[in-house]
């Protein structure tokens, strides 16, 4: 019997994600099959209920369900615990466990796919909801020279920063705090993207040869595009999508699929 899987957003129209399961399972001769599903906003654990009940064996979970996720899994992994935030779901049984596989995604992307080296490196974060408490902990692991959490509401940046000031060089605060200070890569985790708007970002931002990477991918945001008239590289999180999925994947099926055409299938489409 195929195995269901599926993806829960709202909204969800937009994602790749079938796509990318559908061409993991024929790389990989899987039967499973992986739809994209609409949850409520006031609805996600009913939906995810139903879902497991009509026989689901796991489920992705993107915005704005991830801290929703966390709280539905009875048994979490050590990285979604350190995140406070779950993308994936495994269904086992009675059970449920949550994984963060948000953190391991960007970090492949960064240094597999971009070829970037980020010891010694000065990373900015923009944003601390969701998909920015999943990537602290695997930026931290890689050894930057520091890392700053940045966002509109300094309070969580600053209590997102000393959840992990253990694991590393982390501090936060707000906007206002990162005029005169320089970047090497900078990494925008915010919902600005989504709503076509740009993070109040001051001038001199990226150092000489930065990269600026936002989560957001297949469209050019007022992010990349400040970023590129300001001399920065630019990137989309087109990669950290399929990177994470694979994880996902893995997790699910004991088998780690190839990335790299996919990633390479998605960029022609």
């Amino acid at each position: 019997m195929t195995d269901r899987y599926a993806v829960f957003g709202n909204p969800i129209a937009h994602s790749k994600s079938p796509v990318i399961h559908a061409e993991f399972a024929r790389q990989t001769g899987q039967d499973m099959a992986y739809e994209a599903i609409l949850a409520p906003l006031d609805g996600f654990p009913a939906a995810v209920q139903a879902f497991r009940e009509a026989g689901g064996k796991g489920a992705n979970v993107t915005v704005p369900f991830k801290e929703q996720a966390f709280e539905l899994a009875g048994r979490r992994t050590a990285r979604a615990e350190a995140a406070g935030a779950v993308n994936t779901l495994k269904f086992e049984g009675d059970a449920i466990l949550g994984d963060n596989t948000d953190g391991v995604g960007l970090v492949s992307d960064l240094t597999r796919n971009l070829g970037l080296v980020l010891a010694s490196q000065r990373i900015l974060l923009l944003g601390a909801g969701g998909a920015a408490r999943g990537v602290v902990l695997p930026l931290l692991a890689e050894a930057p020279a520091g890392l700053f959490i940045a966002n509109r509401t300094a309070d969580k940046a600053v209590a997102l920063a000393q959840r992990f000031v253990s694991s590393g060089p982390v501090e936060g605060g707000g906007f206002d705090a990162l005029a005169g200070r320089q970047f090497d890569v900078v990494i925008n985790a915010t919902a600005a993207s989504l709503a076509g708007e740009l993070p109040p970002l001051p001038e001199g931002l990226f150092a000489p040869g930065a990269l600026a990477y936002d989560m957001m991918y297949g469209k050019e945001t007022p992010f990349l595009a400040f970023a590129r008239a300001h001399g920065a590289r630019v990137a989309d999180g087109l990669g950290m999508l399929v990177e994470q999925a694979a994880e996902a994947f893995y997790l699910w099926r004991g088998v780690r699929p190839e990335t790299a055409p996919v990633i390479t299938l998605l960029r022609g489409a």
